[in-house]
């Protein structure tokens, strides 16, 4: 029978006590801590889409130019001449609503790993911004100034042009901002790589920064939590960047796969090691063993929980061949990161876990990975206006002129240029039109074809009609497209909502996918991959 304190445990990691009854039976014992810290992010809704992973089937994946779908770290299309763009959207919304300079900021930086993991270079960044409305407060315009700052700083730093994006303000969201950072890569076909890990006796190695206690509970306690009074508690589970540290491991990451050394490779973000690990494992069929006496640590002391669930950045775990591993860690001394061998793939489809010399852990991966529960969802469309109307503006007998200086100057039509101006669009000298300069991005190609990208959503479309205002979202980004002279070959989508427990979100969800999956098939558009954020 479980204890009290087994019972406390588990519910404040964010785990019902019908998820735990599952659990213990699946182990046929009680989870340790370790065990259960790595369980509860596992089957958080950040990691598990247990609320919306059946939903996510209707959306249309496959399709001609299809390199890479879901389930990867990015999606990948065919560009023509032997060339691919990964790309996709997530969110850092939470995080951003805590601390929006780093929360912002280490957005950019995950999903840059995201791309560069399925062995691209980015080439782009495009972010899509909501916050309350600025003029009346002062939260807002906080976090409006942080945040761009945050993304400039990321964006500027690694040597990443941000070339387009959005930026909306309304009162609802006042208190949960929306942070969501999107990315581009290149890479020739041969050099596209998946993260399932391989080969019983290969060599696990991580890549990357140390190890510390930033971003703990981050998946669980920050990203599916709503946020409200006492933010400031949380403040320590925000990651910290360092974009400089990023580059670094970029440069020796793309290396390492042009020299095929290899086996797979993925990046470390919600839940650190133990997604990371978890998640290689399931894709490959095979199990890991993870030393945490290897991993370079940068604060002593750390629990073997602490050391599995840190989420600190700037990290990647990769399965080498044993006789590539002195290889691996030349390469990387010359790009000056750390290359440290922790474990090894076992055939037995486990994540064990070993700490001062005895297991700290160990989990079958399918209880990680594959036994959260996938819950049905209750919808039920509202049955009153969820939003009320924002006051009147003008009181109706101003002159033209007035009635013009008062549009011009409202935050959602007034020029977004002291935003843009903040973030460089030109490094890396691909760049053929810029913000500003056309409805969609467009950037060269080394064959001397072009591509052009867009990221576009009318939330109030949405929020008065989920389903047609998602299926808009996605003919803007068509139309933004066809305007530079541009196909559209494949569509990432990040899904923002509240809390899907409640019937009129869930109803809310439900509409925007069925939206998203009529107007991809309308238009014969695949989802190569996506995020959703609840």
């Amino acid at each position: 029978m479980p204890t009290a304190s087994s019972r406390s445990a588990h519910r404040q990691l964010g785990l019902t006590d019908a998820e735990y009854e599952l659990i213990l039976a699946a182990l046929e014992r009680e989870p340790n801590r370790v065990e259960l810290a790595m369980l509860s992010l596992m089957w958080s809704e950040h990691c598990a889409y247990k609320h919306s992973k059946k939903l996510l089937a209707r959306l249309p994946t496959g399709g001609p130019h299809v390199l890479l779908g879901p389930g990867e770290n990015a999606g990948a299309v065919d560009v023509g001449g032997g060339l691919a763009i990964a790309f996709k959207v997530e969110s850092h919304n939470h995080p951003s609503a805590v601390e929006p300079f780093q929360g912002a900021a280490t957005g950019v930086g995950g999903i840059l790993r995201d791309v560069f993991a399925v062995g691209a270079r980015p080439i782009a960044v495009l972010d899509s911004l909501r916050f309350g409305e600025p003029a009346g407060s002062e939260r807002s315009r906080y976090l409006l100034e942080r945040a761009v700052a945050g993304i400039g700083h990321y964006g500027n730093s690694i040597g990443v042009p941000t070339v387009g994006g959005e930026i909306y303000f309304e009162s609802s969201y006042e208190q949960n901002c929306l942070i969501n950072a999107m990315c581009l890569g290149l890479a020739p076909h041969e050099r596209l790589i998946r993260s399932a890990a391989a080969g019983p006796g290969n060599v696990l190695v991580l890549l990357g920064a140390l190890t510390g206690r930033d971003g703990i509970g981050g998946a669980s306690v920050l990203a599916s939590a709503e946020l409200g009074e006492g933010d400031a508690a949380k403040r320590p589970s925000v990651q910290i960047g360092d974009p400089f540290a990023e580059k670094k491991l970029l440069e020796c990451c793309l290396e390492l796969l042009e020299n095929e050394l290899l086996v797979c490779l993925q990046d470390l973000g919600a839940a650190g090691l133990t997604s990371s690990a978890a998640e290689m494992a399931s894709k490959g069929g095979v199990g890991l063993e993870i030393d945490l006496d290897r991993v370079p640590l940068r604060e002593t002391g750390m629990e073997p929980f602490e050391v599995m669930v840190s989420e600190s950045q700037e990290r990647m775990l990769c399965v080498v061949a044993p006789e590539c591993v002195g290889a691996v860690i030349a390469v990387c001394e010359r790009w000056e990161t750390l290359a440290t061998p922790i474990g090894s793939v076992v055939r037995e489809p486990r994540l064990r876990v070993l700490a001062g010399g005895s297991v700290a852990g160990d989990l079958p991966v399918g209880v990680l990975v594959d036994d959260c529960p996938l819950y049905d969802l209750a919808p039920a469309a509202p049955g009153r206006t969820l939003y009320p109307a924002p006051a009147a503006v003008l009181g109706g007998d101003e002159s033209p002129a007035e009635t013009l200086l008062a549009l011009l100057g409202s935050p959602n039509i007034a020029s977004r240029r002291p935003v843009f101006e903040q973030y460089d669009p030109i490094v890396q000298s691909r760049t053929v039109r810029r913000p500003d300069q056309a409805d969609a991005a467009v950037l060269a190609l080394p064959d001397g074809s072009a591509i052009a990208v867009s990221i576009d959503c009318n939330g109030r479309r949405v929020a008065c009609d989920p389903r047609a205002g998602a299926a808009e979202a996605v003919y803007e980004c068509a139309a933004n497209l066809a305007c530079v002279g541009a196909e559209p070959l494949g569509v990432t989508n990040c899904l923002n909502f509240g809390n899907p427990e409640k019937p009129h979100v869930a109803w809310q969800l439900v509409e925007a996918v069925e939206g998203l999956a009529q107007a991809c098939e309308a238009l014969g558009v695949p989802v190569v991959g996506g995020n959703v954020s609840l």
